[in-house]
């Protein structure tokens, strides 16, 4: 295992990957960097962990419309034996459409609500 240490939102975090994989763990650093710092840009959420669940769920809902997108074409989805992972060409200020951002609102705010006042994401 080799260790990398990498920076995500201006804070360094140490890595261990398998020897040969460094370039994929780079690439998915870099795409969760870059929606982070989107999200962080907008200028209205602040806290880093409240930034890192937005930024975990929109990179989520673009695998699930990838998936859906496979699923209509046609193609089979790999098995996890054969699953080879290859990053998706970069796309530039993918953002979710207002009805998804609205319901993405409407689950932190439930979620902050569930976690009370000790554990509120902002």
């Amino acid at each position: 295992m080799k260790q990398i240490e990498v920076q995500i939102l201006q804070q360094s975090y140490l890595l261990t990957c398998p020897e040969g994989h460094e370039s994929r763990l780079l690439d998915a650093v870099e795409r969760v960097d870059t929606a982070m710092i989107r999200i962080r840009d907008a200028g209205k959420v602040r806290a880093r962990e409240r930034i890192a669940v937005l930024a975990a769920l929109n990179l989520a809902f673009e695998i699930a419309d990838r998936e859906a997108a496979d699923l209509a074409a046609g193609s089979a989805l790999p098995t996890p034996a054969s699953a080879s992972f290859t990053p998706p060409p970069r796309q530039q200020d993918t953002f979710l459409p207002e009805s998804d951002s609205q319901q993405l609102q409407a689950l932190v705010a439930r979620l902050d609500l569930a976690l009370g006042e000790d554990g509120r994401l902002l």
